[in-house]
């Protein structure tokens, strides 16, 4: 019981957001128990920058958002370092541990002749926000030279100290522009504003490594804490001290319901495409919110205290019967939590723009509401509903169905509780479908990213195992372009067509032709999907000679805005006009790229006409020119 009350600690509680490190490790030692734990990606790197056998060991800053796990990341290289656990359970933001360090690494680990080696301190600012003063307030000498010493040691070679700090983004050059001025605070700031901007890690003749944890990949992050979160021992002692059958990890536990669904490969790899699609849209989730999201979907239940439950709360929810409010698939989503409090937590923000238990299509309600004396649906809701004695259809669902049915139009209480179980349902059936049947059901269409699916499938997959893209997903794009550049119902993917409407290139319609870009490759022409070479993040390619090439970063919202475009000709209204302005912009992008080539290859225009190409469409939607002269 000891884990679950500790556990909590992680969930969506008040606590003290600057120290999330020191006060989780402080309630593990309370609680007799290990907290979760896992290696960060980023580790590896940042230890080898110390390595006690390189001759050269460099500084390095950890910066990101809050609870990224900078200082958590700061007491794994301190571990391995072999720094004193006591030492690091200070409150003091500053340690130092020094080492004996080759000056030549041909000569280690030869150490005996004091000639061959140099000592090396390495400084510690666990949070610098924490240790630097705060704004207004004056620095102290001593705070002063460390940080003027490690701006130094920076460029000099030969300083025997290097550090390891962690910083939130906007506190780092905030620190550093308070500083008093020398040559190479100054040139330290310059390199720190340069790394942040242009989201680099180094900067040649630099002795600096800079890891911005906020670039770190999201799922990558996911599978780590996951796995520590559902391997932890704490769980056997869950096992021991069961309640049967139904108290405390009894049977009818939900808790203990909870993490065995969550250790089901099917809801994890669910769970990890939700996470991964973030990614894919430019949204970052740090490890602190990750571990909320865990917590949550384990222990959450409304009508507990701070939301979350503990054991003794077990045997009451059971008697009750509102153990369909513990739900792992609603509370994935924050469901157990209060609407202001859901909507200010990062995670569940991110989530909830799946609108998933909000989407649905007339085959999964019909499933849910008709299924059960259905034929031909029978079938699905026995195996995704029915048979889900937890959390599918129990007496209150069968209740409140009936009361909607024979309700009709009534908008009346009856009818408001059958539309929110209908909302948790359709969450727990985009977890529930398997993998056999989710085309049939249209699994992606639970959420507004119809083609979230395609989009993880059959585009980011082939691109990682460096595969070719189908030639109809490409089409699609081009198509759904096309509409947005002219502004027409263009059915036309073979070119690209770059059109203004005279003087003013973002115009809804745009008939006047400018130029052509070939989509298959053709004269040094070509249109194609890859992947960034350094975010490693999907972007389309438009090549239009060998040595021009004009990208739009390809975001699970811009692939959905082009391909309903495509599909369904009207600009979806779910979507912000953010999109479509997107898309415009490319489009002004395209048009100078073409102009430059247009120059490069020698071509003049007359003063006195001009031929200019108007685009009609037939009534197939093909793309029609008319060529027109016009005289001055």
């Amino acid at each position: 019981m000891k884990w679950i009350r500790f556990l909590r600690q992680y969930g969506p509680i008040a606590r003290n957001d600057n120290m999330y490190d020191e006060t989780i490790q402080r309630a593990a030692r309370r609680a007799g128990v290990d907290p979760i734990d896992f290696r960060h990606p980023a580790l590896e790197g940042v230890a080898t920058s110390f390595d006690k056998t390189t001759a050269d060991p460099i500084s390095v800053i950890l910066t990101g958002t809050a609870g990224d796990g900078k200082t958590h990341l700061c007491r794994q290289v301190w571990t391995l370092l072999d720094g004193s656990p006591d030492e690091w359970q200070s409150d003091n933001p500053h340690l130092s541990l020094s080492f004996a360090y080759p000056k030549d690494r041909k000569t280690w680990p030869n150490q005996e002749d004091p000639n061959l080696h140099r000592n090396v301190t390495i400084h510690f600012i666990r949070d610098l926000s924490a240790w630097a003063p705060q704004q207004g307030l004056p620095w102290t000498s001593e705070k002063q030279d460390l940080l003027t010493r490690c701006s130094r040691s920076f460029f000099d070679p030969e300083m025997d100290e290097v550090f390891l700090i962690a910083a939130n983004d906007g506190q780092l050059v905030e620190c550093w522009r308070r500083l008093p001025d020398n040559e190479y605070v100054q040139r330290a700031r310059q390199v720190l504003e340069d790394l942040l901007v242009e989201d680099r890690q180094q900067v040649e003749g630099v002795r600096l490594k800079f890891f911005n944890l906020s670039r770190w990949n999201s799922a990558e992050l996911f599978a780590r804490a996951l796995q520590s979160f559902v391997s932890h021992q704490g769980w056997n002692s869950c096992y021991a001290e069961a309640v049967e059958p139904d108290g405390f990890f009894g049977a009818r536990c939900p808790i203990r319901h909870n993490y065995e669904l969550l250790q089901q490969p099917l809801v994890q790899e669910r769970l990890r495409h939700l996470i991964e699609l973030c990614d894919l849209n430019g949204i970052h989730l740090p490890i602190r919110q990750i571990l909320l999201l865990l917590t949550n979907a384990v222990l959450g239940h409304p009508y507990a205290k701070d939301f979350l439950m503990t054991p003794r709360d077990v045997a009451a929810i059971v008697r009750d019967g509102t153990t369909a409010q513990a739900s792992l698939f609603n509370n994935i989503f924050g469901g157990n939590l209060p609407e202001n409090r859901r909507t200010s937590i990062t995670v569940f923000e991110h989530l909830d723009r799946f609108q998933i238990g909000h989407e649905t299509s007339n085959r999964v309600d019909n499933i849910l509401i008709f299924g059960e004396s259905d034929e031909k649906l029978n079938k699905y809701f026995e195996q995704l509903v029915a048979s889900d004695k937890f959390y599918g259809a129990d007496e209150a669902f069968y209740i409140a169905r009936q009361q909607y049915v024979e309700g009709g139009e009534d908008e009346g209480e009856g009818t408001r509780k059958f539309l929110e179980l209908l909302v948790s349902q359709r969450r727990g059936l985009f977890f529930k479908i398997p993998k056999d049947i989710e085309h049939d059901l249209r699994l992606w269409e639970l959420t507004v990213f119809k083609f979230a699916g395609e989009f993880l499938s059959d585009v980011v997959r082939p691109l990682e195992a460096e595969s070719q893209i189908r030639r109809p997903i490409l089409s699609r794009l081009v198509k759904g372009m096309n509409r947005i550049f002219t502004g027409m119902l263009m059915n036309s993917d073979r070119e690209l067509y770059l059109a203004t409407s005279g003087n003013y290139s973002q115009s809804k319609i745009s008939r006047l032709l400018v130029d052509r870009v070939s989509v298959d490759p053709n004269k040094g022409e070509r249109v194609f999907l890859g992947l960034d070479e350094d975010t490693r993040k999907v972007v389309l390619k438009v090549q239009l000679s060998p040595t021009q090439v004009v990208t739009f970063g390809m975001t699970l919202v811009r692939y959905e805005f082009l391909s309903r475009v495509a599909t369904e000709g009207a600009l979806p209204s779910s979507f912000s006009k953010e999109c479509y302005e997107d898309v415009l912009s490319f489009k002004s992008h395209l048009l100078s790229a073409a102009s430059e080539r247009s120059e490069a290859n020698g071509a003049v225009e007359s003063d006195h006409h001009v031929e200019v190409r108007i685009l009609s469409l037939s009534e197939q939607g093909l793309p029609e020119e008319r060529f027109v002269e016009v005289i001055s």
